[in-house]
Parts: structure tokens; sequence; C-alpha cells
């Protein structure tokens, strides 16, 4: 629980925000399904079990006949969590319920009227954009969400689920060749990983099965002068008091113009069917504390490199101080990984699902170059393409590698 905006005693109307809660990668809205008062918190601000119970303002909080609660219940831990959520009724105990989504236990209820609560449709407005997206039939989606609503890492889930080709076969070694479990009495500390540690390892799991044909492209890109146009444009910018720009943000750019070129880069592999993405968002992986977030700059390819630039450096920190909402990393189309300022020259990356593409950015170093018979130095920068294979084909992907390279190579290609 990281806040309650509405204290006890507060009316309560639907669609109003209750709290914010923290979850395994951002602060998310908790939002009232129901009208009446808050008449009391069960667990404050920095608990990890936050509940809390809407009634109808007659004081009786403790009372199981006339409330909702709220709250993401966490009766066990997140990683032994369920899919699914047990349906509750009017007079039954609440079932706390766990999953990897913010889960909220809730209890239907009846106006003193007896008149029944208008039926909405239980999914959430992210979750059916998104599904629109994949091509998700949110009917044949279990929801998690407060009485069986559907969220985003719902349709996220059952695009994954669909997206298996083929079971994948999980062998045992016999007793006699398993490892021999360490002493207890070993030198050892036992660090717990945090719930963006636990929420990576799960995803970058299931990109490794489930898109299992991946391909890698390195291509050593000149960047000689975009380094010189970079600091022309820094130059131009000082004079205004304005912000400077990164070789990352000039990449993006280039990235997001050679998208536009390249639709068939901008995809999602969807079983029997690819889906060719309209915008083009791209993820930008910031390494946290915590673990590694990857905030997403939407239709990338309208902004400006100083609009790229700002918006980069907003989210950033607001990724490193964990401030970043859901929808802020949700929908993107192709990420961007770049370890060059901690001097790494080349490496690969996985693929962040349901995407088919990840570019890795090395640093840029002088080599020296033949030109015309002349020994000259010039920076170089190598990128690495991960693809899903069944989605891009290796010669789409070496074309759209090669026309990144121009316009890096032409940097006022990457403005005009």
């Amino acid at each position: 629980m990281a806040s309650w905006l509405k204290q006890v005693g507060d009316p309560v109307e639907p669609g109003e925000i209750l709290a914010e809660i923290e979850t395994d990668k951002a602060l998310m809205e908790l939002e009232a399904y129901d009208a009446g008062v808050l008449e009391q918190i069960l667990a404050g601000e920095g608990a990890r079990v936050p509940i809390g119970i809407i009634g109808d303002g007659s004081g009786s909080a403790t009372s199981t006949s006339n409330h909702t609660a709220v709250g993401p219940a966490a009766a066990a831990p997140t990683d032994q969590a369920s899919p699914t959520a047990p349906a509750s009724h009017p007079g039954d105990t609440p079932v706390p319920v766990t999953s990897t989504a913010p889960a909220v236990t809730v209890r239907e209820t009846a106006a003193a009227s007896g008149d029944q609560a208008p039926d909405r449709k239980k999914s959430s407005p992210l979750a059916r954009k998104i599904a629109e997206e994949l091509g998700v039939d949110l009917s044949a989606v279990v929801g998690t969400g407060p009485g069986g609503r559907i969220t985003r890492q719902d349709v996220e889930s059952a695009h994954h689920a669909d997206r298996l080709a083929s079971p994948v076969e999980v062998t045992t070694a016999p007793e006699s060749e398993r490892s021999t479990p360490e002493p207890a009495s070993a030198a050892y500390t036992e660090i717990a990983l945090t719930t963006i540690q636990r929420v990576s390892a799960t995803r970058l799991t299931e990109s490794k099965q489930q898109a299992l044909p991946h391909i890698y492209l390195t291509s050593a890109i000149d960047v000689t002068d975009l380094f010189s146009f970079r600091a022309q444009i820094n130059d131009t910018l000082a004079q205004t008091d304005a912000g400077k720009v990164s070789v990352n943000d000039l990449l993006v750019k280039a990235v997001a113009v050679a998208l536009r070129a390249n639709p068939s880069i901008n995809v999602s592999f969807a079983g029997h069917k690819l889906l060719q993405h309209s915008g083009i968002h791209l993820g930008i992986a910031v390494a946290t504390p915590a673990g590694l977030l990857v905030p997403v700059l939407r239709y990338a390819d309208r902004k400006s490199v100083s609009e790229i630039a700002a918006e980069s450096r907003d989210k950033d920190e607001r990724a490193r101080d964990r401030k970043l909402r859901a929808d802020e990393m949700g929908g993107g189309t192709f990420t961007i990984s770049n370890l060059g300022m901690f001097g790494i020259e080349h490496f690969t990356a996985v693929i962040n699902p349901p995407e088919a593409a990840i570019l890795a950015v090395g640093a840029a170093t002088d080599e020296l170059r033949l030109d015309d018979g002349r020994v000259v130095t010039r920076t170089i920068l190598r990128a690495t393409m991960s693809a899903d294979h069944r989605a891009i084909d290796g010669a789409v992907a070496a074309q759209f590698l090669q026309q990144l390279g121009d316009l890096l190579g032409h940097p006022l290609r990457i403005v005009t």
C-alpha cells in the first residue's frame, strides 16, 4: 500500500480513486466499483496487506452482510499465486485471493432498497485496448481483478498462452544424477528477489520458451557524424537553456523512423496470424535498484528529438523512484536496451513478449578503418537485433538494421 487518497468517513462514488497500490512494477490506482462510505481502513500506508471497507455509512464496518472489501489480498506469497480467483457470494466469508496481478477481493452487495447495482463490463479500458491490439477474445479470458474484472495482465497472460505453438517438454534427471544440495552449514547470504525481479524472471523464461526461434543480427555502425551532429544540437539548445540530447535519444528517434519505413518489424506473433501495430511505441530498458523496468515512449516516430529527450529523462527518473504508472510501461511494440554507458561493446538481449524484436546497443569506440586507401579513425557502435523468426525473416531484419545504420551515419535524415 503506497497511500490512501480517501479517509474514514469520506463518501465514495463509483469510479473514484481510493488509494495508490505499489504493484510489481508501478503504482496502481485502486478504483471504487460501488457507492458508499469508507468506514474503515484495515491496513495503513506501507502495509503489505491493504484492506478497506465500503459500507452504507451506518458504521457497521465489521458486519459481513453489507459491505465491499477492497484491496490486494495477500494470504499467500505471490510466487504461489493462483491465476484465477474463487467466486464470492453474499453471506460467505471473504476469500483472500493472491495473483501476480494486483488482486482485489470483492463482495457483491445490494443497496438498502434491495436493488442490484447496474451491470458493468468487467474489464478495464486498458485491458480492452490491449486485447484489441493483440486479437484476444475477452470472453475467453479469466479475470483476476475485482469481481472477475479482466486486467491488462490477464489479457497478456491469455495472449502468451495462445502463442504456445507446442508444449514445452520438461525432463527431470534421475535421482542419481541430480546435484547434491549445498550443506546447510555452507557460508552464503540469502537475498530475496524483489517483485520486479520475480516478474522479470517469469517473463524472460516465457520469452525463451515461447519465442524459441530467436535469431540474432549484429551491425557495426559508423556514428562519427552522429556524435558531431549531437554536439551541434546541444550547442543550439544551450542558447535557450533547454536540456541536452543524448546519443540514446538520437538512437530512439532513428529506430522510430526506421520502424515507420519497415512496418513488418513492428509486429507481434499471434498463433496463426501476425499483428502489425499501427503505432510505434518504443520501450526503453532502465536499470533500477529493484530490477529492470521498461517505460514506453508512445508514437515515438511523431516526436522530435528534444521531445524524446525530455520524456525519456522524466520517465527514467520516475522509473528509478518507482513512480511510473502501469499504463506507461504497457503496450510497447519494440524495445531498445543500451548498455553502452557501462562500456559493454556487444551483447544480445531477450525479446520482451509480445513484441517480436529488441535492439541491444553497445558502447561506441574509436576504431581504425580504411577510407580510399587511407587509415582513418572512426567511431563505431555495434547494435544487435534479437528477433522472433516466426514473425520476422532474417532478410527483413537485416534490411531494417541496414536502414538504421544509414540513418545514424547520415543524422540529418533522422530529423527530416
